[in-house]
């Protein structure tokens, strides 16, 4: 790990895993702030408007990979992340921590480096005097001109599958006609483009989506408890795009989190460089199911 200047912030950590870094800000934050191959493009997305800035209360989106708490609500949801981070190494995890917050919940993400990337653990701290519930939710930001990826759920027979196998949640300006969509039996694709907001949610029990961009294929693995209670009618996965940007999110549990306890939700980011999914719909289910 190093301290370097980046995107007009005098101090960011940049830690690397084999030939990919990541950069994460620690005068604001926690941010990870760019992720991509040594001297490759970054796979995040940056807002040049944002970039550098550091105080205040308003919220800025900045860009790169974040995490809030669901279900979301203005203005607890989008809670200013303008000041500096502490930073520390414990037991081999690099460790950003935010300051706690007006509703008094505190951030925290932990990275360390693993095969064809970084793993990554996400906590919420209750810094109340009394139990609150929600669920740590991750907003991974990138770059434009790209393809959001997730797969279906398994096939099967009518006679032998008489229940629902998952839910897909839309919101009220989701488009299911939008061209930027295609619904395949084996994968669905959201294109970023020029066009009006879309957004979608799903429990995805594969623990999978990604995105492909610059010719190359981040993708984030998550988990899915079966017993557990998710957000937004059951999502653990969600995906919203915009005309400069497309967000990769993943949701843990609605969590019951005593004083001085936590939420944790993991996640790990991992790049293929030079790869790009298969066009051809069965060939990009078969692909997405043998990746780790």
């Amino acid at each position: 790990m190093e301290i370097v200047p980046y995107g007009g912030w005098d101090r960011c950590a940049r830690l690397v895993s084999g030939n990919l870094e990541m950069l994460v800000t620690l005068e604001v934050g926690p941010r990870i702030i760019r992720f991509g191959e040594i001297g490759g493009p970054n796979e995040f997305v940056e807002y040049p408007g944002d970039m550098g800035k550091t105080g205040g209360d308003e919220y800025r989106s900045y860009g790169g990979h974040r995490l809030w708490i669901a279900p979301e609500e203005k203005p607890k949801t989008y809670a200013p992340d303008n000041h500096p981070v502490e930073y520390r190494v414990e037991e081999g995890w690099h460790v950003f921590t935010a300051p706690e917050e007006k509703y008094l919940v505190q951030k925290e993400i932990r990275i360390q480096a693993a095969p064809k990337g970084f793993k990554l653990e996400h906590r919420v701290y209750n810094r109340n005097a009394f139990e609150i519930e929600l669920a740590p939710w991750t907003l991974t930001v990138m770059a434009v001109g790209g393809e959001c990826i997730f797969p279906q759920p398994e096939a099967g027979e009518h006679a032998s599958n008489l229940l629902p196998v998952r839910p897909m949640v839309l919101w009220a300006y989701t488009n299911m006609a939008d061209p930027r969509w295609t619904w395949g039996r084996r994968v669905v694709r959201l294109r970023q483009a020029e066009n009006p907001p879309q957004k979608i949610g799903a429990a995805i029990k594969q623990g999978l989506a990604g995105y492909a961009n610059h010719g190359n294929f981040f993708y984030k693995r998550f988990d899915y408890d079966s017993g557990a209670t998710y957000p937004d009618f059951g999502c653990n996965f969600e995906t919203y795009t915009r005309h400069d940007m497309l967000e990769v999110e993943s949701l843990g549990p609605l969590q019951r989190i005593a004083p001085g306890a936590y939420a944790v939700h993991e996640e790990y980011h991992r790049l293929l460089i030079g790869v790009t999914p298969p066009a051809d719909d069965e060939a990009c289910g078969d692909f997405l199911d043998r990746l780790d």
